[in-house]
């Protein structure tokens, strides 16, 4: 099931947070990082971010097992600011069923963008399995390139 999630909600914001901290440290490794530098979200700048978030929890025991964030700050263009999965949940189709439900809530966006580590093939496939092309690269860190991929309808 997926829902908006309103970061108002200190549990929520707990979830995001402690989801975000555990999906990250795989990710940091997927993209080629030895050492990852710690995420700079706090309980209250999450409280406090303008993104919009959307969780998938489970069905039977209401787990937050995934979350993407978007955010418009450009007219008719959404931006993905973060996709996450729980770990102990990957190979599921839960990222690609948050992603597939942004899409699909925001179909009077043109133009959909997101970036994602090079290195990291399970982002760069789901991305490109829905039409996601890249255009453009930058350096993260040395040795850690981002990829910026974008849909335009």
């Amino acid at each position: 099931m997926i829902i908006p999630l309103s970061l108002h909600d200190h549990e929520v914001v707990e979830q995001v947070w402690s989801l975000q901290h555990t999906a990250y440290r795989l990710e940091a490794l997927a993209v080629g990082l030895m050492e990852y530098p710690p995420l700079p979200d706090t309980f209250e700048s999450l409280r406090n971010s303008t993104e919009q978030f959307y969780g998938y929890y489970a069905e039977e025991e209401g787990e937050l097992l995934g979350a993407i964030a978007t955010t418009s700050s450009i007219p008719s263009t959404l931006g993905i600011t973060r996709l996450m999965v729980h770990p102990n949940y990957f190979r599921q189709g839960i990222g690609s069923a948050l992603l597939n439900y942004v899409i699909s809530e925001h179909s009077e966006m043109k133009t959909i963008a997101v970036t994602a580590g090079t290195l990291n093939v399970p982002a760069v496939s789901l991305y490109r399995q829905y039409g996601f092309i890249p255009c453009g690269a930058m350096m993260a860190a040395p040795g850690v390139e981002l990829t910026r991929f974008q849909l335009t309808r």
